[in-house]
């Protein structure tokens, strides 16, 4: 495969209205079927109109600036200062919602297009029908990476072509059966693009010739396929965000011993974790002999009978009101020291005649 990128150049500053078809194409009359044609979604937004007027400075424009990420925000993901990374109503994540300041007037602002899937399409018919050009289209737009500084450009918006390579189920030249290879390569086409269109160059489209033999018969499923699914997604959230999502889960703690035993070893950190906040003196023993365990809990009211561990609390003598209050206060944070070693647990009566006001079944 040998593939060229070109710019498309003397598109110019585009405005409200402004047909993006008859640009690119009189811009490049050298284009041809099969090209894919990499677009950046700031001229799509302003030939579209997605821009908004706010004040050019000052404290205005920030209140203004607040005003239009809240509204562009499906959910914030993580904050740092003023830093705001959100999920914006179509799926991404990135940061501000895309929400751009850069090449367009001091006292607006552009944001995303309203759906850049069906953008694309749209400016794909329109040179298919106008100048007779079967190309596929990407809209893109620049993005932030997790655990890597820079940015690229990736796909927002596709028409013509899958979004994704799927090489599940193909053999490799070992004779290996890939099992999770899927490349977005769409995604790469985009951040190809950027390399000649640049943020400073006023070139706003690229082409990349000979990646498609031939578009897709159909504009596909667009970029929407990218759009990982949340109840898929192992880092949704951002630290102090997951952080307070724990501690909002620690004070609703399900009660119940889980289906496995519990394992010795994650008790043992649990109660290591938070022996140096609970109240002086008091005391958390996990019973480890079978006999002992099993003639303690004959004798507790309700012990469930998958419960496989026991945690028994002390607290400090003499025994007042105030010390059992506390007492319940270290056991809800033991409970949620198990809970984040993944070990469930049930607040029982403690075994007559012990020396423990609390019980902890596992």
């Amino acid at each position: 495969m040998r593939l060229e990128i070109l710019p498309v150049l003397g598109i110019g500053d585009v405005t409200e209205g402004d047909d993006l078809a008859a640009l690119i194409a009189t811009a490049a009359p050298w284009l041809r079927d099969g090209d894919v044609l990499v677009v950046t979604s700031k001229i799509v937004s302003k030939a579209e109109g997605r821009l908004v007027d706010v004040p050019a400075d000052g404290p205005e424009r920030l209140a203004a600036r607040d005003e239009v990420l809240a509204a562009e925000t499906a959910r914030v993901v993580a904050a740092r200062g003023a830093t705001r990374i959100v999920q914006t109503h179509h799926g991404f994540v990135m940061a501000s919602a895309g929400i751009d300041a850069s090449n367009v007037d001091k006292t607006r602002l552009v944001l995303l297009p309203q759906d850049p899937d069906a953008s694309a399409r749209a400016l794909r018919a329109a040179l298919r029908e106008r100048y007779d050009l079967d190309v596929a289209v990407i809209v893109t737009d620049t993005m932030g990476r997790p655990w890597r500084n820079g940015l690229t450009d990736v796909a927002l918006g596709v028409a013509g072509m899958p979004a994704i390579r799927d090489h599940r189920g193909e053999v490799d030249p070992y004779g290996n059966e890939l099992q999770l290879t899927q490349m977005a390569v769409v995604d790469e086409l985009a951040g190809a693009g950027e390399l000649i269109k640049g943020k400073c160059d006023q070139v706003p489209v690229a082409v990349v010739r000979g990646y498609l033999t031939a578009t897709a018969p159909d504009d596909g499923l667009g970029a929407r396929a990218l759009v990982r699914d949340a109840e898929l997604d192992l880092f949704s959230l951002g630290t102090a965000e997951a952080r307070a999502a724990g501690l909002a889960a620690a004070a609703n703690l399900a009660a119940g011993p889980g289906a496995a035993p519990a394992d010795p070893a994650s008790v043992a950190r649990a109660i290591a974790a938070v022996a140096g906040v609970v109240a002086p003196a008091t005391v958390f023993t996990t019973v480890t002999d079978d006999e002992v365990r099993a003639a303690l809990t004959a004798t507790v009211p309700g012990w469930p009978q998958r419960a496989t561990g026991l945690v028994l609390g002390e607290p400090p003598t003499p025994v007042d009101p105030a010390g059992l209050v506390r007492l319940g206060a270290d056991l809800q944070r033991l409970r949620t020291a198990l809970a984040a070693e993944g070990v469930p647990s049930t607040l029982l009566p403690p075994p007559p005649g012990s020396t423990a006001a609390a019980c902890l079944a596992l």
